[in-house]
């Protein structure tokens, strides 16, 4: 078996491991799909563009950054404090080390709520609304992995279908 070949199933089952890790939240998404793109550049067939690498290992390391801090983002813009902020961000941590089910879900919510509520002495529905803008900002960067997986995953089969001569 030619290695080029072992490369391109190996990078698809990497940009497929992406697309699971943006819905997942223990896999990074956007960087097992940048591996799977890294991959495919390596391969003989395709011909090498350091650009591409660079432009889309930048985005998946941005969105893996971010997908972390939204949940503090939106919390702040929902009219939460610092300390509902830090409790989004402890929540998503807890939740994704708890055993519940979907305590990664859970989590910023009520970290958000209770940093709201506890330390920083916000009455009920303001508290409540923090959570909630902690809530939309995990959906929202879930929504930004999966939209950037399936993009990267796009491209992987673009150069696939463009170059399937020189692999086969």
């Amino acid at each position: 078996m030619n290695i080029d070949i072992v490369l391109v199933i190996i990078g698809l089952i990497l940009c497929v491991i992406g697309i699971l890790g943006s819905l997942l939240p223990v896999l990074p998404g956007p960087p097992f799909g940048w591996l799977g793109l890294l991959l495919l550049e390596l391969t003989d067939a395709i011909p090498n563009n350091y650009w591409f690498i660079g432009i889309t290992f930048v985005i998946a390391i941005g969105i893996f950054l971010l997908d972390y801090m939204m949940p503090a983002i939106s919390t702040k813009k929902f009219g939460g404090s610092k300390s509902g902020a830090i409790g989004a961000v402890l929540g998503l941590i807890i939740g994704l080390l708890s055993p519940i089910p979907f305590g990664f879900l859970i989590g910023p919510f009520v970290g958000a709520f209770i940093g709201e509520f506890v330390f920083n002495k916000t009455k009920g529905p303001q508290a409540l609304k923090a959570a909630f803008g902690a809530f939309l900002g995990f959906i929202a960067s879930t929504f930004m992995k999966l939209l950037v997986s399936f993009i990267f995953l796009g491209f992987f089969i673009w150069d696939v279908i463009s170059n399937w001569s020189s692999l086969f």
